[in-house]
């Protein structure tokens, strides 16, 4: 489990998910992050020190990352729990990374996908974080596919549902409306959903609304606030951010650093706390499926009393 961003509320909600009884219950935690956040650390990055700015909060937040995927691909852990980071910290610091989802996918040399879950939906992004008029230059056939797989995939491999439905959200008002809005619904998105086997487009107003009825398991969404917002909306506080395609599973709460309410022990920790308990629940359904942790040789010293994770 990484601090996250020191300045934020990372630190707080991260101490208060190891406080929860169910976490402490289901699994074994090695906290990675900086000293002097004033959460106990199993694998120290440095140390924090409050006059310090954004960059060098950022060069933190980097350095767990690198050091949590390091532990987790050697098979030390098997699952990561990440705490918000501040982005633009994130650059300033050395990273040149739009967030944790690319920054976990060039680490590993994988194709990944960000799901938002929770109890009553799932969004999966076909694109990012970049600029809305930059949308359509990104969002191509191969994206969609791509995501289409990797959502399949991480729907069997990690939440146990056997034949996926999943549905593809248009990009443009009523879907195009027969090419009065655009026609990339039409000429794009139709027939790479039917490449990729989903269904869809279909409209953004109508489409989150049919997977929380239970017609669909997963919806894709095409750029990053029509799926973000649906997903907020809907469970704001008990979403999880999942990022598919890893080697390993990897989740984080649906909220950000926080820094105004930072320091001031008002930070809530359900969605941190319910971000544990998925990773906790992908890790042991992985285990039931016969995959295995390699606990190979430590790449150092200090991670010899790093324990794995004993997920029920």
């Amino acid at each position: 489990m990484t601090v996250g961003d020191p300045r934020g509320i990372g630190p707080e909600i991260v101490a208060k998910a190891l406080a929860d009884r169910l976490v402490s219950e289901r699994c074994d935690v090695v906290v990675v992050g900086p000293e002097g956040t004033g959460v106990p650390v199993g694998e120290p990055i440095e140390q924090w020190l409050p006059e310090a700015g954004a960059a060098f909060a950022g060069r933190l937040s980097g350095l767990a990352i690198e050091r949590a995927v390091q532990m987790a691909m050697a098979g030390i852990v098997e699952g990561i729990v990440t705490a918000p980071i501040d982005k633009a910290a994130l650059y300033a610091g050395g990273y040149d990374f739009p967030g944790h989802t690319e920054m976990l996918g060039s680490l590993t040399g994988s194709r990944v996908a960000m799901m938002l879950a929770s109890d009553k939906l799932r969004v999966v992004l076909a694109t990012t974080h970049i600029p809305l008029r930059r949308v359509t230059e990104n969002l191509s056939a191969d994206s969609i596919t791509d995501a289409a797989r990797i959502t399949r995939e991480g729907l069997q491999q990690w939440f146990g549902i056997a034949s996926p439905r999943i549905a593809l959200c248009a990009l443009n008002p009523h879907g195009g409306d027969g090419g009065r809005f655009g026609k990339e619904d039409s000429e794009l998105l139709a027939p790479a959903a039917r490449a990729a086997g989903i269904e869809g487009p279909f409209p953004a107003d109508t489409v989150f609304v049919r997977a929380m009825r239970g017609e669909f398991d997963a919806v894709i969404a095409p750029y990053h606030d029509v799926g973000m917002t649906a997903i907020k909306v809907a469970s704001f506080g008990s979403a999880v951010n999942v990022t598919l395609g890893l080697p390993f599973p990897r989740t984080s709460p649906d909220h950000g650093t926080a820094l105004d309410i930072a320091g001031q022990n008002r930070a809530d920790p359900a969605s941190m706390i319910a971000a544990t308990l998925l990773c906790a629940s992908i890790v042991a359904r992985v285990r039931q499926r016969g995959g295995r942790p390699s606990y190979g040789d430590r790449p150092t010293d200090s991670l010899s009393s790093a324990r794995p994770s004993r997920a029920q």
